[in-house]
């Protein structure tokens, strides 16, 4: 029996599927399959019981589970300690990411951390923030990368930069001549806005219902890209993170207006799971992010 089997096991059981451990560890289905038959073989007892349509540990398989956690984590840990002191950082960083963080903030600290560390593979997937979370705590991911955070006992937290919000609209919009934008005068307006329970949007929801603004929201999205198009097209207004339309606003094919009312701004976030034990090479690049608060 072979670490990397007890490892393959603890991540079936926090994936709960075949498929993301097999992903997760660069194997086929059939190989973790062996893997699970090849440990019960070698306990003598059934792990997981085929019999139930959900997932399920047999109670043999969930005292192997917690004591394979611990094995891992103390062998994880002995290795980043002796990379560590080898000064070595290798390997890889699995990171997932709202679209948003991806596309617009992530990228230059990739870009740096690669040119410190040549030796370390970034691999980033693209998400919406609920599928980010459970990557997280599914162990898929190492980091996560998210607006406005959510407190979750089982994560850790690690605030990064606030973006301000601004007023975006076509250039030719009467608002595009305003130096500032008083949330009372969005009342009314044709609104684009991202989809009901995106953390962005809920967060601006609330700053409408604190100030007292009713607009009319004409359509939704799940990204920033699409979202931007239908303000280009004088679909209507919107409220974006500055930093997201920073080359339309060059182009001069969007109008960014600062909020009057008060600062405004959507915060940033890097998330993992909690007691997991974290390789050199994603301590670096925490620390890279954390650069930019």
């Amino acid at each position: 029996m072979q670490i990397e089997s007890l490892k393959v096991f603890c991540d079936l059981v926090e994936t709960e599927s075949f498929t993301k451990a097999a992903q997760i560890n660069n194997v086929t289905q059939s190989a973790v399959s062996q893997q699970i038959s090849s440990l019960e073989r070698t306990f003598k007892s059934p792990l997981i019981e085929r019999s139930k349509r959900k997932f399920r540990l047999t109670r043999e398989g969930q005292v192997l589970y917690d004591s394979s956690k611990q094995i891992i984590q103390i062998y994880e840990s002995l290795h980043g300690k002796l990379q560590e002191l080898k000064d070595i950082i290798s390997g890889t960083i699995r990171l997932a990411t709202i679209y948003c963080i991806g596309l617009h903030d992530l990228p230059p600290y990739v870009k740096k951390f690669m040119k410190i560390y040549p030796a370390v593979n970034v691999h980033v997937e693209y998400h919406r923030f609920n599928q980010v979370y459970e990557d997280v705590l599914g162990n898929v991911v190492d980091l996560g990368l998210v607006a406005y955070p959510s407190k979750d006992a089982r994560l850790e937290i690690v605030s990064l930069h606030k973006d301000p919000l601004v007023v975006i609209c076509h250039p030719q919009h009467p608002f595009a001549r305003q130096k500032t934008a008083r949330l009372k005068t969005l009342t009314g307006q044709k609104f684009v806005c991202f989809e009901p329970d995106t953390p962005t949007r809920k967060a601006i929801n609330k700053i409408f219902r604190e100030y007292g603004v009713s607009v009319s929201n004409v359509m939704e999205f799940d990204n920033i890209e699409t979202l931007k198009r239908a303000v280009e097209i004088d679909a209507g207004i919107s409220i974006v993170p500055r930093g997201t339309v920073v080359q339309e606003v060059a182009k001069q094919t969007l109008a960014a207006i600062p909020i009057e009312d008060g600062e405004f701004y959507r915060p940033l976030a890097a998330i993992y799971k909690k007691n997991k034990v974290l390789p050199p090479a994603v301590k670096q690049f925490l620390t890279i992010l954390k650069e930019a608060v």
